[in-house]
């Protein structure tokens, strides 16, 4: 395992995390709250300290199963969790699959959600707290982030950022945030099959100078870039791949066989993913989907492989172009308005459609 420290802080990161909504929110299988414990303990035998959480995972069963997991080791450990969806209100109302809840990011609301993560937790403090899914009004709400500010000279937190998602128009939440407010951390999905909108994000950053550093998910494209799927693989009834459109497989499975240079008789393909983010510097860590032990061992060791090539990433860099092979994707979960079009939206002009 390699490690990386947020620049500007004393907040030193694995560069693979685990992310804990795999074994609390159901999407990926179901865990008995013994296998997750399990699960954890080996992660940080293999070097593994980030454990990312959200109050919304399992309506803060991954809270609760960091504090179950680490009764005793909390300073060996990394704890990053979220806020922002309005559990008090609304957490227990029925809900569809994935389908979220509505946000409350008003002050009070915020210390509140804080407080009950902490409870869930059983510590003092909160290493990184992320505004989990935001949207470009609490970029622009100076409220937000001065609670964010009193919450960290509180002690109750070390330092903040957000966590973006894919259905909210998040190229230029993620892009104004880094440019106008001083976050330690961006969560966003990005990886080698999708690398948009992460890559502008992550150029804003770099672009303006700032010390934000990023977090990324989904590395593996829901598990695309593991290089186990095939044209005829079928998920569980409780898997949310399986709601995916057909295209979305069949698309996956040609891009892949495109990117089998990457897999060497040291280094898995699954591996080679997480390497290409680290190649970064600003990508502080990796947060691979882990639900088994198997996978867990392959993901926390691909910080040790053969790093890839200069010429492996020229040829990356072509396939994108050509999207590795396959159709156009359809991008409509993906966030499409230009920083032209927001700018004229804050000054109150019209947007075309």
């Amino acid at each position: 395992m390699k490690y990386r420290t947020y620049t500007g802080t004393d907040l030193k990161v694995s560069t693979v995390g685990f992310g804990l909504w795999t074994v609390s929110t159901g999407w990926w299988g179901n865990y008995t709250e013994a296998e997750a414990v399990a699960l954890m303990h080996k992660a940080l035998d293999l070097g593994v300290t980030l454990f990312d959480a959200a109050d919304t995972y399992g309506n803060g069963l991954s809270e609760e199963l960091i504090a179950k997991a680490f009764p005793t080791r909390r300073d060996d450990i990394v704890v990053a969790t979220k806020v922002g969806y309005d559990l008090v209100n609304f957490g227990n109302a029925p809900r569809r699959g994935q389908s979220a809840i509505p946000h409350d990011f008003s002050p009070a609301a915020l210390t509140r959600a804080t407080d009950a993560a902490l409870a869930r937790l059983k510590t003092d403090r909160i290493d990184l707290l992320q505004l989990h899914n935001i949207g470009i009004a609490q970029v622009n709400d100076d409220a937000v982030w001065e609670t964010m500010e009193t919450l960290k000279r509180q002690g109750k937190v070390r330092y903040y950022g957000m966590a973006l998602g894919p259905a909210i128009g998040w190229l230029y939440e993620g892009i104004r945030c880094v440019q106008r407010r001083n976050v330690t951390s961006v969560q966003h999905i990005y990886s080698l099959l999708e690398q948009h909108p992460g890559a502008p994000i992550q150029n804003a950053a770099r672009e303006a100078g700032k010390n934000t550093m990023f977090l990324v998910r989904v590395p593996h494209s829901s598990g695309m870039l593991e290089g186990k799927y095939t044209v005829d693989t079928v998920f569980e009834a409780n898997d949310h791949r399986r709601h995916r459109p057909r295209s979305w497989l069949i698309n996956g499975v040609k891009k892949v066989s495109n990117l089998r240079f990457l897999e060497r008789s040291d280094r898995s393909l699954g591996q080679a993913a997480l390497l290409w983010l680290l190649q970064d510097e600003l990508v502080a860590s990796t947060l691979p989907n882990i639900y088994n032990e198997k996978q867990l061992k392959e993901f926390a060791a691909a910080p040790d492989c053969p790093n890839l090539t200069d010429a492996d990433m020229a040829r990356i860099a072509e396939l994108h172009l050509e999207n590795f092979g396959a159709p156009p994707d359809d991008c409509k979960f993906k966030g499409t308005m230009t920083l032209e079009e927001l700018a004229a939206a804050e000054q109150g002009e019209p947007v075309a459609a």
